[in-house]
């Protein structure tokens, strides 16, 4: 019976495991200026749980962003810009963290 039981749970559940994750897609603007700017921005979003894929544009200075909606959200993804010390969209660049840039990535410094 034992037996049983766990084989109708397993058909019940196995639908659930392999239903695919949707992912999103997010632009986000920043304050990037150079090469520098665009690995720290890429690496700041690797650490985001949930984030699969980053990339920024340097000549429109878009971060495009695929990340799993359920696992991250854009507010955390412009956080965590901002904690590297770029603006992101309308979140401002955290002042400290601004400071800890190269002079050359710092606003004004190209």
């Amino acid at each position: 019976m034992k037996k049983l039981t766990f084989i109708a749970l397993l058909f019940l559940c196995l639908p659930l495991w392999s239903q695919k994750v949707k992912n999103d897609t997010v632009r986000i603007k920043t304050s990037a200026l150079c090469g520098d700017c665009k690995s720290r921005i890429e690496e700041s979003m690797t650490y985001l749980k949930g984030v699969k894929y980053a990339s920024l544009d340097l000549e429109t200075k878009i971060a495009t962003v695929i990340f799993v909606p359920t696992k991250t959200t854009i507010d955390a993804m412009r956080e965590a810009i901002s904690a590297a010390g770029y603006d992101a969209d309308g979140v401002k660049a955290v002042p400290e963290a601004i400071l800890r840039l190269a002079k050359c990535c710092q606003p004004n410094g190209h």
